[in-house]
């Protein structure tokens, strides 16, 4: 049986866990109007924990960070011998929650993205889950927000009557915003990075088989060589050298504790 706790890799404490704990745990907090700060992280995620301290104590402050990427559920099971049978990849566990979502009754907020994608994302949302309650959906400003800004955020937020807000905003901005807000909104905030374009149609998803041996990576750069080279032609090298290391290491890294960090300015 698996211990759903959290353990290190490269000191970014990840989530043991599987689709059905991941929903339970979302849906239990929007009905309880608890806060709930969650995180799908794949390699590039991991990384930046791993190069920024602050960043990280960010990360190991949330309620769940699932392995998004295979890589990350295979370092779970090297390292830890935790043997997860399958990622929690934040698209499909997106739909999951949506679905419940729909089911339960409880209202869902969108944030994050333009202003077309959200159309388009809305509009297949709808179709797919036709009782999906959609009580708001606002695009990024894509700058940091003034502190005046971020206080209207909460409130239109916290007046749409949402119980799930769902942000998009891409790695490592998302986390950045689910740290900043997850104490003034009574409700489960997921970042799911890609999750608005790929449901919206905007962006194309690796093949299945691609998926399950790790090989998303090399699909999103074939799409975007120019944005995304250096994230994976230098950064999966050094997560494999890394984690690498950790396995061989006899002390696990230290669980690092959210504290003596200041806030920045959120982004929109």
């Amino acid at each position: 049986m698996i211990n759903r706790g959290k353990y290190s890799v490269l000191g970014v404490e990840i989530s043991a866990i599987d689709y059905e704990y991941g929903v339970e745990a979302i849906i239990n907090a929007a009905k309880a109007r608890s806060p709930l700060a969650m995180t799908a992280l794949a390699v590039h995620g991991v990384m930046t924990g791993f190069s920024d301290p602050v960043h990280r104590r960010r990360l190991n402050a949330f309620d769940l960070v699932t392995p998004d990427g295979q890589p990350v559920r295979w370092a779970l099971n090297w390292i830890h011998g935790i043997k997860l049978p399958d990622r929690v990849y934040g698209p499909t566990l997106t739909l999951k929650v949506l679905e419940a979502a729909a089911i339960e009754g409880l209202p869902v907020y969108f944030y994050g993205s333009k202003q077309e994608t959200l159309d388009l994302l809305l509009e297949k949302l709808q179709i797919k889950f036709p009782g999906l309650k959609v009580v708001g959906a606002e695009p990024s400003k894509f700058r940091r927000l003034t502190p005046q800004e971020k206080q209207e955020v909460v409130n239109r937020i916290n007046n749409s009557g949402a119980t799930i807000t769902f942000v998009g905003l891409g790695c490592p901005r998302q986390e950045v915003w689910v740290y900043e807000y997850h104490n003034h909104l009574s409700m489960p905030l997921m970042a799911v990075g890609a999750a608005f374009d790929f449901h919206a149609g905007t962006v194309s998803q690796a093949p299945s088989w691609m998926q399950k041996r790790g090989l998303e990576w090399f699909y999103r750069l074939i799409q975007e060589p120019g944005r995304l080279w250096k994230r994976y032609l230098l950064l999966n090298p050094m997560y494999l050298t890394f984690t690498f290391l950790q396995m061989l290491s006899i002390s696990k890294q230290p669980v690092l504790k959210p504290t003596g960090m200041e806030p920045e300015e959120s982004y929109g």
